[in-house]
């Protein structure tokens, strides 16, 4: 079996709190680490994140905890993994979230299902095609975006999913932004 190696070097956050959706954190996380990148949990959480089946409303697996969100610096990543969850909100509350993604302006951002909440605050919304859970579309179309019924949505250097079922297309194109991304990186 030979390891894929096209992700290699590129560091990636993945924010997460208590309450994420284990299946939109766990399979981005395996499918870049399968890549070769380096994948890093930043939580508002200390020690360990308790990830959760959001539909079943059950307590899944956990995961630790990277580095701690007050310590994490946008400028040491290339890019950012949102998952979704029942999360959200602490993440939303938390010091220096924003100011953290709001570091990955020109960088890549894949998001997936409630995660684009967490976009709102930013202003990457405004002016953006996407998709998300279709819970949250007035949201996204108040903050100013374009929302749209698919699996997955890229505009520019975001990448939205829609929900947990549709992880598997967000992941290969998730795959493909992050590559492309990381030439252009190489080149420059």
């Amino acid at each position: 079996m030979s390891i894929s190696t096209f992700l290699y070097g590129l560091k990636v956050a993945l924010i997460a709190a208590v309450g994420v959706e284990q299946i939109e954190m766990e399979e981005p996380k395996k499918a870049l680490e399968a890549a070769g990148a380096i994948v890093q949990i930043v939580s508002p959480d200390e020690g360990k994140v308790q990830a959760w089946d959001c539909y079943a409303l059950h307590k899944r697996d956990e995961f630790i905890v990277d580095i701690p969100l007050k310590d994490a610096r946008a400028e040491d990543f290339d890019a950012l993994v949102i998952p979704g969850g029942m999360f959200i909100d602490d993440i939303r509350l938390a010091e220096n979230a924003s100011t953290f993604i709001e570091g990955f302006k020109d960088k890549p951002i894949a998001s997936i299902c409630h995660g684009q909440q967490l976009l709102i605050g930013t202003g990457f919304v405004q002016g953006k095609t996407l998709t998300s859970h279709p819970g949250i579309e007035i949201d996204l179309v108040n903050a100013g975006g374009k929302w749209v019924d698919q699996e997955v949505v890229r505009d520019g250097l975001l990448l939205t999913g829609r929900k947990r079922s549709d992880t598997p297309a967000f992941n290969q194109a998730m795959l493909e932004l992050f590559k492309e991304y990381l030439s252009t990186k190489k080149r420059s």
